[in-house]
């Protein structure tokens, strides 16, 4: 409750320093940042200002208008406490707002969600059709670029990667070439998909990997990874350390 009404008071300041004419000519000129005073004064009004643009920007986005001219005024009001409606109506009027907001992300996300489990079966069921592509019986899809002839790993092993991930559309959201650096990582610890395709693979080759959502990240959106997304990954397996072998290491 408290932390809900401090963002919506922030809220009010959005288009900041401007709240009257007076304040508008000073705005749009140049002001002289010369005592700390001066600097301190101006680093709040602008991180309040560049803060609350993103959530102006959202808000629009989520087809919801702005009345910055509304907004204007309530924070000249708060800085004169002369506040048009009391705090707890302000409170009531708020938490609403966001709950409008709230409701509409997640009919978004749902929408979102719903269409990435569409273009991904239809993505698999197109390309296990092409030639070279072996599908296993959990639903991986995989194909041989290059063939290796080193030991496979095991679930348990360490392994060293260079990979570069993708949506269907061809969006990159990963890349160790990218990083300029591979990859070390326990196999067992990462998405199912990974797990089982890269046991599947001798060191020194390169595979395609085409992972299901239940295979990745299912119904998590990742930020860069939306809901449901079925993923394209290309590995290149470098090198393996048996687990067996590394605990006899520890142990000595």
């Amino acid at each position: 409750m408290k932390s809900i009404y401090k963002l919506s008071l922030v809220a009010l300041a959005v288009v900041g320093l401007t709240a009257c004419n007076q304040e508008q000519d000073v705005a749009q000129k140049k002001v002289e940042l010369t005592t700390d005073a001066q600097k301190e004064a101006y680093s709040v009004g602008g991180s309040i200002g560049k803060y609350m643009s993103g959530h102006i920007k959202e808000q629009e986005e989520l087809g919801f208008a702005v009345d910055r001219t509304m907004v204007i005024k309530g924070f000249s009001d708060g800085l004169g406490e002369e506040m048009q409606l009391t705090e707890e109506e302000m409170q009531t009027v708020l938490q609403n707002l966001d709950k409008k907001l709230n409701d509409k992300r997640l009919e978004q996300a749902e929408a979102l969600a719903a269409k990435s489990i569409a273009e991904g079966k239809k993505f698999l069921e197109e390309n296990k059709a092409k030639e070279g592509v072996t599908t296993t019986e959990s639903g991986l899809q995989y194909e041989v670029l290059e063939a290796g002839k080193g030991d496979k790993p095991a679930a348990e092993d360490t392994v060293e990667v260079h990979y570069r991930g993708t949506l269907i559309d061809g969006t990159e959201f990963d890349s160790s070439y990218a990083r300029g650096e591979t990859a070390k990582f326990p196999l067992n610890r990462v998405i199912p998909g990974w797990t089982e395709g890269v046991q599947l693979m001798p060191v020194g080759a390169k595979y395609k990997f085409v992972i299901p959502a239940d295979l990745a990240y299912g119904e998590r959106d990742t930020g860069t990874i939306p809901a449901n997304s079925t993923l394209i990954f290309e590995v290149e397996l470098v090198s393996v350390e048996k687990a067996a072998a590394a605990a006899a290491a520890a142990t000595k």
